[in-house]
């Protein structure tokens, strides 16, 4: 075989325009201009495209776009065609490889794609007419394919159609042969390659068009790593051979070869991903029905997480990733509420149940599942979701009946379940009874010192919660404040330390428990960010130490109660000006020493006379030099406090060490630092 510099020789040429139509016209008869009214369109305008030409010229009907996540559909529309064969008992092994400049190839021990001459097209081979025409194919007829994943006919054809070079290799009676194709155009015939004697299947090797997919794009080695080891998983009777070039992997936590073969399946699967996660009830519900004559067939995986992260499913049909759902995922949220409730009526608890909706049940569910269904029907090509009513029947059935039997068997499990499941009830009513308070009546319930002047707009994006030390530079910054967008909520003093006060403590504190009512989201594990009722939450405090203290104990009481706050980017400090510098009718701001020594270097640069005034606190400010330098959207500084992802333990640490209850800890702090602060004595 050429080496990959001569199979795919550098950058692909730009693409020709196509050629317009041609225009027939009648014999010594002048082109027809049309009227006004026609603006000149004519039968010659209407262009007719053949072949693989359409997917070229619209991608996006196809692959859902030229972007990262289509490049590697391309991917799946090749591995798919090769678990088809799996599945029907054809192959038993799939290899994946890898190569450099974005060669890959997907091989299997399946029957091979036919090669002979097809009847309707008898000067083209069956090989040739599955890559270049659409909708040709062997999944049409349920007879070669009782499942499978490819419905239209279209998936290799597409990969074809987008790659700038593209071989096919068949292995059929001990025969090898070869095509090559390029954006979808044969390159000559099928050679005959000569004898095998220990190969069958087919092998695709592609490299993706730069012309469609840009020069910038490329596989992604941990990607295509997932995506080969959950079809292995899907389907046990497969191995799934892994291999990739060491260069393109060197650094990470992808392997160079690997072999995945999971007998126990989505079981499995599901187990690998929450190890380590408690659960509510033990152990995972699992279980597989396998195909019975025309009935379709179907296992799944289901655990309930303890730790209240949000839940999710995982469903396929026919090994395609179907991640908007659809009829089969209903028809298991209906089967696990269903057995639920009927379990609650034999045991007594019909009442508790009352309530509990399929959603309270999910909440924290993390599922697999996968359905095998002969002639699927999806939404769109990119088959995200399933559309077939019968299998949401074949599904709610299966599991109802199973999971029944699985409830009654764990008595103590399934009540913890209950007990689980009716606490989300209960969370998601008061969640929305506390929204159905309008803005107007969180104020009235809030009783602060200062009170919260609350912005008008009613929506929580574009809106501002200002969190001000004291009643006096809260009634400046009400004063400077934007009302429309603008919130100011005063708090009296320092606040907790959550870090090292008990929850008791925490339960009391009125000034914390006002502002958890301000915010409108709860906190700890009751935390609901989809209640948060402003879109930044900005800390604004003097800028001195006893500012940067109180700022650290709201910090604090975020780190430690409202995280996700932090994580989805609402937590903000300002910056506030220490220093006011004037001279000569010009006027500037100073953060802090060393931005006031800048200043006066710069702006007030030769001039002797300059005033300094340095701010006891905000409550001194003017409110139109609060809104100047402070709050004005326009002129403000603002920083964003988040955690950096890769160091949360450490921060974790520094939390413990600086906020927590061991005095000692900060001592070991100071003492380590002891030169730092010796060095800004001296300065």
């Amino acid at each position: 075989m050429a080496s990959d510099d001569d199979l795919f020789g550098g950058a692909a040429p730009r693409r020709a325009a196509p050629k317009p139509a041609e225009k027939v016209l009648p014999a010594k008869a002048a082109p027809r201009k049309g009227t006004p009214d026609e603006g000149g369109y004519t039968a010659a305008d209407i262009e007719v495209l053949e072949g693989l030409e359409p997917v070229r010229r619209r991608p996006g009907m196809y692959i859902g776009g030229t972007d990262e996540k289509a490049l590697h559909h391309l991917f799946a529309e090749v591995i798919d065609n090769a678990m088809d064969e799996a599945v029907a008992g054809h192959a038993t092994v799939i290899t994946v490889e890898l190569e450099k400049g974005d060669v890959l190839s997907v091989s299997d021990n399946g029957r091979g794609i036919p090669i002979d001459p097809h009847p309707k097209f008898p000067k083209k081979s069956a090989l040739e007419v599955i890559m270049t025409t659409l909708h040709a194919g062997g999944k049409f007829d349920s007879k070669v394919y009782e499942t499978s994943g490819g419905l239209h006919g279209v998936g290799v054809s597409v990969v074809n159609a987008l790659s700038d070079l593209l071989e096919v290799e068949v292995a059929r009676g001990q025969t090898l042969y070869r095509q090559t194709f390029s954006r979808g155009k044969p390159q000559g015939g099928v050679d005959n390659l000569g004898r095998v004697a220990n190969r069958r299947g087919t092998k695709v090797r592609f490299h993706p068009d730069a012309q469609i997919f840009g020069t910038s794009a490329h596989f992604s080695p941990k990607r295509l790593f997932k995506m080969a080891r959950s079809k292995a998983y899907l389907f046990g009777g497969v191995e799934i051979r892994w291999k990739c070039d060491p260069a393109l992997v060197e650094g990470t936590d992808v392997p160079a070869e690997a072999v995945f073969r999971f007998p126990g399946g989505l079981k499995d699967y599901l187990a690998r991903e929450i190890e380590g996660r408690p659960l509510v009830a033990e152990p995972i519900f699992s279980g597989k029905i396998e195909r019975e004559s025309s009935h379709g067939s179907l296992e799944w995986a289901v655990a309930w997480i303890g730790d209240a992260e949000d839940g999710y499913v995982n469903s396929y049909c026919n090994t395609i990733p179907t991640p908007e759902g659809g009829t089969h995922e209903s028809g298991l949220r209906t089967a696990l509420l269903r057995a639920v409730k009927d379990h609650a009526d034999r045991i007594g608890q019909t009442k508790r149940v009352s309530a509990v909706t399929a959603d309270d049940l999910m909440a924290t569910c993390v599922a697999m599942l996968s359905v095998f269904i002969r002639e699927p029907e999806f939404q769109g090509q990119t088959k995200d979701k399933l559309a077939t009513v019968e299998a949401g029947r074949i599904v709610e059935q299966a599991v109802r009946d199973s999971f029944d039997h699985w409830l009654a068997a764990a008595p103590q499990q399934a009540l913890k379940l209950i007990d689980w499941t009716v606490e989300r009830a209960e969370e998601r009513l008061r969640r929305k009874l506390d929204k159905e308070v309008a803005r107007k009546t969180a104020t009235k319930k809030l009783r602060l010192p200062g009170k919260l002047a609350d912005c008008t707009r009613a929506g929580m994006e574009g809106s501002e919660l200002f969190i001000v030390e004291g009643d006096s530079a809260g009634g400046s910054a009400k004063q400077a404040r934007d009302r429309a967008t603008q919130a100011v909520l005063p708090l009296r003093g320092k606040i907790l330390n959550v870090a090292s006060a008990g929850r008791d403590k925490l339960n009391a504190n009125q000034q914390l428990s006002d502002l958890v009512q301000a915010l409108g989201t709860g906190m700890g594990s009751h935390y609901r960010e989809d209640d948060l009722r402003y879109e930044k939450i900005i800390i604004m405090t003097d800028a001195d130490v006893d500012g940067a203290h109180i700022a650290s104990l709201l910090i604090t009481f975020f780190y430690r109660q409202m995280p996700k706050l932090i994580d989805k980017g609402h937590l903000y400090l300002a910056v506030p000006p220490l220093y006011r510098l004037s001279a000569g009718g010009t006027n500037a701001y100073a953060r802090d020493d060393a931005d006031k020594d800048r200043i006066l270097k710069t702006v007030f640069k030769g001039k002797s006379n300059v005033e300094i005034g340095r701010f006891k606190g905000l409550g001194e400010m003017m409110p139109a030099q609060l809104k100047e330098t402070t709050m004005d959207p326009k002129k403000r500084t603002l920083l964003k406090v988040r955690i950096e992802i890769e160091d949360r333990d450490g921060t974790q640490d520094a939390v413990e060490r600086l906020m927590g209850n061991k005095p000692e800890a900060r001592f070991v702090f100071i003492q380590e630092r002891a030169a730092f602060a010796q060095d800004l004595v001296d300065v």
